[in-house]
């Protein structure tokens, strides 16, 4: 009888391993919130979470490169600091989540706790190598008193972002930043960073 190769059987004897703390940590977390939910529905919420985040984003990407088509980048600027929220609150008010944008150096919205959390994570992770595709994580934790699920996305920063987000910001577009967000902390960034997440918080409710 030939035998399965030894590396094989450690990978997928890890594989089930992880597999069982996951679902063994979501138990335990949901045990101390006194609710339950299964694995089958953290899969679920999981998957639903990244459609609304890929939404969220496409949506966004669309109005931007239109303004920068017809305004260039300080006409994408303001359409960013208008149209982002309202997308973000339509989208929440579609699914009854709260469904944001947020970074480690923010330009709109700063981030919690467990955002910042989340995101040191991600940095860690994306500087031994894992791709953006990986990047994203979930936990149940309790937000403002209510179980919830929550979700969050990394951003990758890509070339056309550099033109408000890089490191050599033309005068006239850095004074339309200051005048929308003087608290901005958004520069800095290089091409592949982590730009910031997407965040969403859905309410578990039985």
């Amino acid at each position: 009888m030939k035998k399965a190769p030894i590396k094989s059987i450690k990978k997928t004897t890890l594989t089930l391993m992880r597999s069982l703390i996951l679902l063994t940590y979501f138990t335990l977390l949901m045990s101390c919130n006194q609710q339950t939910i299964s694995y089958k529905e953290i899969s679920q919420r999981t998957e639903a979470s990244q459609d609304m985040a890929k939404k969220f984003g496409k949506t966004l990407k669309g109005k931007l490169q239109a303004a920068m088509k017809s305004g260039g980048p300080i006409a994408a600027i303001s359409v960013c600091n208008q149209q982002a929220p309202l997308i973000a609150a339509e989208l929440s008010k579609q699914s009854g989540w709260e469904i944001y944008r947020t970074s480690l150096k923010p330009r709109a919205r700063k981030p919690d706790a467990w955002d910042k959390r989340m995101m040191k994570s991600f940095e860690q992770r994306h500087e031994d190598g894992d791709k953006f595709k990986s990047l994203f994580n979930q936990d149940i934790s309790e937000v403002d008193g209510i179980a919830s699920f929550r979700f969050i996305q990394a951003i990758e920063t890509q070339k056309i972002c550099l033109v408000c987000h890089g490191d050599n910001i033309a005068p006239a577009i850095a004074d339309k930043i200051t005048e929308l967000y003087p608290n901005d902390k958004a520069i800095g960034f290089k091409e592949g960073d982590i730009r910031g997440a997407f965040s969403i918080i859905q309410p578990i409710i039985k």
